[in-house]
């Protein structure tokens, strides 16, 4: 979308708001039609500026890629990716086979290409939602550690947890209960 599409369909899109603002029961048909030309106006001002097809998936990294119904972002090749490394957690390293006679491929060879990473983050719960309170760790158990020294710190947070993080997220362990605080004194009374 260049600059010039961007403006106008900005000023389309507040025109809108306005247009939404001043509704009301009693508004007339002629200001309703209003509405709706402008509200065309700005749908083919959006189909013009879009260049891209609609996402498939919901991974950033591959947006119009491959389906794949059963993982959490519907991408096959993220999910493909998770599926190895939890084979390769249990079932340790594929074996690395050498053909007799190495074909070169434009695709490269395995251990060309880098291995999926994983990563475990510590949370704190600031009374509203879960953010990150340390640096993401290569070990678990460094994490784990981690989260002790901050509960026995001298302003610990009323909750903390572990996410694993490997192209998808889970939780992995919770410490202490998070309540949703309301951040107004006196319960915005």
């Amino acid at each position: 979308m260049n600059h010039a599409q961007l403006t106008a369909l900005g000023r389309a899109l507040r025109v809108l708001g306005e247009h939404g603002e001043a509704l009301s029961a009693d508004t007339p048909d002629a200001r309703l039609h209003e509405v709706k030309d402008d509200l065309r106006r700005a749908l083919d001002l959006l189909e013009e500026s879009v260049t891209t097809a609609a996402p498939s998936t919901r991974c950033a990294e591959h947006p119009t890629g491959p389906v794949d119904e059963s993982a959490p972002d519907l991408c096959l090749l993220c999910e493909t990716r998770r599926r190895a490394a939890r084979r390769a957690e249990f079932n340790g390293p594929a074996p690395q086979h050498r053909p007799a006679d190495p074909a070169p491929s434009r695709y490269g060879v395995r251990g060309d290409r880098p291995q999926p990473q994983q990563r475990w983050l510590p949370e704190l719960w600031n009374g509203q939602a879960w953010q990150l309170c340390g640096t993401p760790r290569r070990d678990r158990r460094e994490a784990e550690l981690y989260i002790a020294a901050q509960r026995r710190g001298p302003r610990p947070a009323m909750a903390y947890r572990i996410v694993h993080e490997f192209t998808d997220y889970e939780v992995l362990r919770v410490w202490g209960t998070p309540v949703r605080v309301d951040i107004e004194p006196m319960g915005n009374a």
